[in-house]
């Protein structure tokens, strides 16, 4: 019995370990941008700079300590490090979740969303297995006995995860798990779907009895069916509070808002254009690889000239600063706003490049690894 417990715990927090990891690793630059909302919330600014560093860290060290579990290998010092790790997230969700400072934990990324008080759950759980493990961490042995090997397997999985991290930073995610994928109708993902519930308020009333001067709280439901408001007596203070209840069915586009300098919305007429037109995406001009946004103007430029192709850039920047970067840049492209959410989950790269055409994402790029425009050509404008 105990030594099925102790296999159980063993795989099931190794396997979770790696499963958490890899999906992180997928994204490391999304993972980087929650932990900057942690950072914030924390007051660790001077971190953010660091944050994909950081996660880039935690991806490799999650899969590692996850593979060398499952080998048996160093698990004294390995049960000691998850242990470590887990009693500091178990901390983190749980202030997370009792204070409401961020809403999705990231532990899983964005492949399967997790609230603060699911993460809690499942971290108490990885808790109490892997206190059990450290308990009897001396009888975790070793599938690989021969020490070379032992530093072999653990240089493999080191390496492996380290180069799966940097691969996916450089160009984009193998697995997109954001609604601006490849083949995604952005029109259809900002729409609630048909028959979905949408999200159930209470409104709460404050009231004052003109004679008596007494003061209560009531909800709607109650006001009208207690009939209060027949009582001229009773008068309703101030303005109404409104509660939330119970979350509704939201698109899963929610906040892409597309604006000019000016604040006009442009956001259906840039995102349902029935023509190829593309996208450069910079939430934040100040980080951007600028040669790379020379090389997308030149793209831009010959689209241009040669397709009629209409290219614009976005950005969360404000319209001065925008200004003086396209100034500085000397680029050809139309300038619009949006805010930096969006725009991050868009494409994981600063800046790049989203092909659309009406409406939907035909394809998108890392700058690292945009294609020439003669490619572009050749494989989407010219058909």
């Amino acid at each position: 019995m105990k030594k099925g417990l102790l296999q159980f715990s063993r795989f099931f927090v190794g396997i979770l370990f790696i499963f958490s990891g890899f999906i992180k690793a997928n994204d490391p630059l999304g993972f980087g941008y929650k932990l900057q909302e942690y950072f914030e919330v924390f007051h660790l600014p001077f971190l953010s700079g660091f944050a994909t560093g950081i996660a880039i860290f935690l991806c490799v060290l999650e899969i590692v300590l996850g593979i060398l579990l499952l080998l048996g290998l160093y698990s004294r010092k390995v049960i000691t490090g998850l242990l470590a790790i887990i009693i500091f997230f178990t901390f983190l969700t749980f202030v997370s979740a009792a204070f409401k400072v961020v809403t999705s934990c990231g532990c899983f990324g964005d492949a399967i969303p997790l609230t603060p008080w699911q993460s809690f759950g499942k971290d108490i759980i990885l808790l109490i297995l892997i206190v059990y493990l450290f308990i009897h961490r001396d009888k975790v042995l070793p599938v690989i006995h021969h020490k070379r090997k032992q530093q072999i397997a653990l240089y493999l999985a080191f390496g492996a995860s380290l180069a799966f991290s940097i691969v996916t930073y450089s160009m984009l995610p193998f697995l997109d798990f954001l609604p601006y994928k490849v083949g995604a109708n952005l029109p259809e993902l900002m729409k609630t779907p048909e028959g979905a519930v949408p999200d159930e308020f209470q409104i709460i009333y404050h009231l004052e009895n003109e004679q008596t001067k007494e003061k209560k709280d009531m909800s709607d439901k109650d006001y009208l069916k207690t009939e209060i408001w027949k009582d001229t007596n009773w008068v309703i203070v101030g303005d109404p509070d409104k509660k939330l209840l119970k979350k509704g069915v939201e698109p899963k586009i929610k906040d892409l808002v597309i604006s000019d300098a000016s604040g006009t919305n442009y956001t259906k007429e840039l995102i349902e254009n029935p023509y190829y037109n593309i996208l450069i995406v910079a939430y934040n001009l100040g980080d951007t690889n600028e040669s790379a946004m020379a090389e997308l103007n030149g793209i831009a430029l010959k689209a241009a000239e040669q397709f009629n192709i209409r290219t614009v850039l976005l950005t969360s920047n404000s319209a001065q600063d925008a200004n003086a970067f396209s100034n500085k840049l000397k680029l050809a492209t139309e300038i619009f706003y949006a805010d930096a959410v969006p725009l991050k989950s868009m494409v994981r790269a600063n800046p790049g490049i989203v092909l659309l055409k009406n409406g939907v994402v035909i394809n998108k790029w890392h700058y690292n690894t945009v294609p020439s425009f003669e490619k572009l050509a050749a494989t989407y404008f010219s058909k």
